[in-house]
């Protein structure tokens, strides 16, 4: 026969199943999950827990199509859109839009499904900030390239410029050259014009020609 002591002890330790159970969608068809709705549905997490498993293997057209299907701004509709939306390839705008309608509808979201919501949310929002700072640096770097291409076509034109200055100068410098080489033969020919030979040269024929008159003033 068991003591009343332990048998206190026995029900004290023994765990006590909830007095509601939760239904576990688990196994439920991916097909028919967003057919599913009610109250004991969509307070359920395991229901939105299954929708996210099954969203991720849509393709985004499909995803998109069912999202479709729930254009109310009640947070059910928003929640399902939004999971839908997710992974369906869409825009910083799109995914700005639905965590926008959601946030002004969490309120009225339950407690069962609000820890679920809130680390779904953050994730989204984590994604929201690095599209945004992809879209950032990506129109950082065009602006960067664009400012790269600019300074090499004005490098281009530099060099352009250099190379046309240095044909001018390579031309003066030749036609200077020229002109001073002009300058020295035309020198040397007019100092061989008055050299000492070309005077005597000059000055003998003058000699023979007074030589007669000389001899005829003799007696």
């Amino acid at each position: 026969m068991q003591s009343p002591v332990s048998s206190h002890i026995k029900q004290t330790h023994d765990p006590k199943l909830p007095e509601q159970q939760l239904a576990d969608f688990l196994f439920t068809d991916c097909s028919g999950i967003w057919q599913l709705s009610g109250t004991s549905v969509e307070n359920n997490p395991l229901f939105w827990l299954r929708g996210m498993d099954c969203a991720e293997r849509l393709s985004p057209a499909e995803a998109r199509a069912q999202a479709r299907r729930f254009p109310d701004d009640t947070w059910q509709h928003a929640f399902r859109r939004g999971i839908l939306l997710a992974n369906a390839r869409i825009t910083p705008a799109e995914r700005r839009s639905y965590l926008t309608t959601l946030s002004a509808t969490s309120g009225a979201i339950p407690a069962h499904v609000r820890p679920l919501y809130e680390t779904w949310r953050d994730g989204q929002a984590a994604q929201l900030a690095l599209s945004e700072e992809r879209g950032r640096y990506s129109k950082l770097q065009e602006s960067t390239d664009s400012e790269l291409d600019a300074l090499r076509e004005q490098q281009r034109h530099l060099r352009t410029e250099l190379e046309l200055t240095t044909r001018k100068l390579e031309n003066l410098t030749d036609i200077e050259r020229q002109l001073s080489t002009r300058k020295s033969a035309g020198g040397y020919i007019q100092d061989n014009s008055h050299s000492p030979d070309a005077e005597k040269e000059g000055a003998a024929p003058a000699d023979k020609d007074t030589a007669p008159a000389q001899e005829e003033t003799k007696p």
